[in-house]
């Protein structure tokens, strides 16, 4: 009877060595995803940088999530991509099928609003980044100002989006601490709107287009300088607009200068891939990885090489690492932040 206690013990012991393995937990998240359908939602309309990207993600992610789930993308546009950010956060499923593409700035604004904000972006794993993305102030050819000097002479009018995206506070900040005379017109669903707007003579300036989305779209704009570039939301000038001032580099006090400083750092966050809180370890460690081979994969590069994409990643764990920082930023830099947010 001992003997036979003993050998049952054993192989529960086996049992559980086995359920541990790392590849049980791997068939576990196969078996989890086998059959389902991971959204991609995207916080603004289409035709924008963010859509580009999020569509991008549900192209060619699957084939390397465990399981090879349909990878779906669905457009939710509102509150400069807060509405989508907010249902990733609340509503959605947090077993690791809803990924979201929600502003660069989703980190700023968290960190300004607290608690108010309903996100505690530190829950909000990324997955990992495209790319970072510096967004321009960009008029049509043609257009009677030049540089941002003009800006500062003469109302320009700016078609933007809404709630704490870049086409907002970018020029929001640069009225209040760059001398510019922006005069905002906002609610548009996304980048592709506000490009329609600005060619139907409803605004003369948008208020942020991504570099990589520009040069999908328009490369001539940037290369071959058809397009006036006001500013550029970056800490340091790109190589392909050398000519072209950073927004630290409009303030005319150190106290804007300061303020500018952290808004142009969220162009590291970029075109980056989150999902919600409370994913199960195993599962986000395997869409992690599944993003780093996508962006390996040869049919992912040559598709990218082909449509003029910008790709320029970073990981996951990189871009939590942003977040934390920013939720770290001085309070009386974050107060002014958040002055110009509720304006």
């Amino acid at each position: 009877m001992a003997f036979k206690f003993r050998t049952m013990s054993a192989a529960l012991a086996l049992s559980a060595i086995v359920v541990a393995a790392p590849g049980a937990r791997a068939d576990s998240v196969s078996d989890f995803y086998k059959g389902k359908t991971v959204r991609v939602i995207i916080g603004y309309g289409e035709g924008g940088g963010y859509d580009l990207y999020g569509r991008l993600a549900s192209e060619f992610l699957g084939r390397h999530i465990p399981g090879n789930p349909t990878v779906v993308a669905q457009n939710m546009p509102g509150a400069g991509s807060f509405k989508a950010a907010k249902f990733i956060y609340a509503a959605a499923p947090k077993d690791g099928s809803v990924l979201g593409s929600v502003a660069q700035t989703i980190a700023v604004d968290a960190a300004v609003q607290g608690t108010k904000s309903g996100i505690d972006i530190l829950r909000m794993p990324f997955i990992g980044r495209f790319t970072s993305n510096i967004d321009l102030g960009v008029g049509m050819p043609g257009a009677w100002f030049k540089t941002f000097d003009d800006a500062r002479k003469k109302q320009i009018i700016v078609g933007s989006t809404g709630g704490a995206s870049t086409a907002v506070l970018l020029p929001e900040s640069l009225n209040k601490y760059g001398g510019a005379k922006f005069k905002l017109v906002k609610g548009y669903k996304g980048a592709a709107d506000v490009m329609m707007a600005a060619e139907r003579h409803e605004v003369e300036l948008i208020g942020a287009t991504g570099i990589p989305n520009l040069l999908v779209r328009h490369p001539d704009w940037i290369k071959e300088h058809k397009a006036p570039i006001l500013y550029q939301n970056a800490l340091k000038r790109h190589a392909l607009l050398p000519d072209v001032p950073t927004l630290p580099e409009l303030g005319t006090s150190e106290e804007g200068k300061a303020v500018l400083r952290l808004i142009a750092s969220t162009a590291e966050i970029g075109r980056s891939i989150l999902t919600t809180p409370d994913v199960p370890k195993e599962r986000l460690d395997a869409l992690r990885k599944a993003f780093q081979a996508m962006l390996a994969d040869p049919a992912f590069k040559a598709s990218t090489d082909k449509r003029h994409i910008t790709i320029e990643p970073g990981t996951g764990e990189e871009m939590d690492a942003i977040a934390r920082d920013t939720m770290k930023a001085p309070k009386s830099v974050l107060d002014k932040v958040g002055s110009l947010l509720k304006g």
